[in-house]
């Protein structure tokens, strides 16, 4: 097993990623350049968190079209296995990867904090074996909301396509849990053949004890069983 961390102008997290795929879970992990045209043979590609591009244009609209994207996609497009986490997710949308939109934050203002996933799909290899719990994870975003339309988020629901919900610390899914005003408290989701996972939390920020927390891991952690 094999996994790349593609990099951009401006992600932050590839080293984040690259630790707590290499040290945490030691796995093999390399790094791939965003003008690259090779993927180096690996089996699953993350896009990390950060701001491609500073963000320009829209979040992820300028780096869906980095040469390395063209790579990606036929790679998503063959079966293989594709995860993009916050700026990832965005990226991952714009190339139509993955349906919706992520828009601005209804508070109109970046968010950086501790918030609580409860797993969803029992159909999506990432989330069918995690506990049904509260998971605490970081967010940081400011343009982290989930929308789609009413035929798009019926086919998400109806196709068991949504990895995680916001939720509070007993696993309750309320408005108030709901940090930037995601559509159903949607926080990620995979695609319809569910090779393809996006979501905004930041699993690598919470996979070592030495942080504090360390649910981010069993997230991860299935990333790795979907390729054994």
């Amino acid at each position: 097993m094999k996994f790349g961390v593609v990099v951009f102008p401006g992600s932050n997290c590839d080293d984040d990623t690259v630790f707590a795929l290499q040290h945490n879970l030691g796995q093999e992990v390399v790094k791939l350049w965003h003008k690259d045209h090779d993927l180096h043979g690996c089996d699953f590609v993350i896009l990390p968190g950060g701001f491609s591009y500073g963000d320009y244009l829209r979040t992820g609209a300028i780096a869906r079209f980095s040469p390395l994207m063209n790579e990606v996609i036929d790679h998503a497009n063959r079966g293989g296995y594709v995860m993009g986490i916050c700026n990832g997710f965005q990226i991952l949308v714009e190339a139509g990867l993955l349906p919706g939109v992520l828009l601005r934050n209804l508070s109109q203002k970046y968010v950086c904090k501790n918030i609580h996933l409860l797993p969803q799909s029992k159909t999506a290899s990432l989330t069918a074996d995690l506990e049904s719990r509260a998971y605490t994870i970081p967010i940081a975003h400011g343009d982290g909301r989930y929308f789609t339309d009413a035929d798009g988020l019926k086919k998400l629901n109806d196709n068991d396509q949504v990895l995680f919900r916001y939720c509070d610390a007993a696993g309750n899914i309320t408005d108030e849990a709901n940090p930037n005003g995601s559509l159903d408290n949607i926080a990620g989701i995979a695609n319809e053949k569910f090779n393809v996972f996006g979501m905004m939390p930041h699993p690598e920020r919470a996979s070592d004890e030495a942080l504090g927390n360390a649910d981010g891991k069993f997230i991860l952690e299935q990333v790795v069983r979907v390729l054994v």
